[in-house]
């Protein structure tokens, strides 16, 4: 299959105490994962999907109530945060199936969420424009980390494993596909959100909201944001 093509060096520079404090915040987050998964790629991507999991929730939640108070359009944004969120999750079934995580992850998974979750919703409260600038510094990072997944799996290091059928059928994928194939489009996924968030602060400061990462063919993610209200 042919690979989604990204564009892997695009990075948002600091502007501003709000942009420096997300971008401190998730470098110590990746800090925290590449101490405690060092190359374990399988592993960090379940602990590390279930957190990415919660924003998208979190901000089409905190959307949706505040268009139901003011009585107004919400440009997209819920459906958009809503599939990513979904998207997500997905990642996690996916490599829950390839890294087989043991009781130990398990617990750190809930833990993580929990922790994770009630920061975040804390932190879209007070500053929605920090709280997205978070999410695209994240996924800035993960698609760091698939790309090394990438390097680890093609220099011999993971086994590229056969593809399991949850990837098979969420990503209409060929038969045959392997490991390498999903961590591919798991990236692309990841550009977009990058994208997508990192778009969602710009706007909330009155930036240019910037270009968007082709969106993978299986899923129903679009740049909403930019839809008319």
């Amino acid at each position: 299959m042919t690979a989604p093509h990204i564009d892997l060096d695009v990075h948002h520079q600091p502007k501003g105490a709000s942009d420096v404090v997300a971008f401190g915040f998730v470098k110590a987050l990746r800090f925290c994962a590449d101490t405690f998964f060092a190359k374990r790629y399988g592993h960090r991507a379940v602990v590390l999907e279930t957190v990415a999991a919660v924003p998208g929730m979190v901000g089409a939640t905190l959307n949706h109530l505040r268009c139901l108070r003011r009585m107004e359009g919400d440009k997209g944004w819920i459906k958009t945060l809503m599939d990513e969120a979904e998207n997500e999750r997905m990642h996690l079934m996916t490599f829950i199936e390839v890294a087989k995580p043991t009781l130990f992850e398990r617990f750190v998974v809930v833990a993580a969420q929990w922790v994770f979750y009630l920061f975040f919703f804390g932190l879209y409260l007070v500053s929605s424009k920090t709280a997205h600038r978070v999410v695209g510094y994240f996924e800035e990072e993960a698609v760091i980390s698939y790309t090394h997944y990438l390097a680890e799996i093609d220099e011999g290091r993971s086994a590229n494993v056969a593809a399991p059928q949850i990837a098979l059928d969420y990503w209409k994928l060929p038969a045959g596909a392997t490991l390498r194939d999903v961590v591919e489009v798991v990236r692309a996924d990841e550009a977009h959100h990058r994208d997508v968030n990192h778009g969602f602060a710009n706007e909330l400061c009155g930036l240019p909201s910037g270009e968007i990462a082709p969106c993978p063919p299986h899923v129903v993610l679009e740049p909403n944001w930019k839809a008319a209200a």
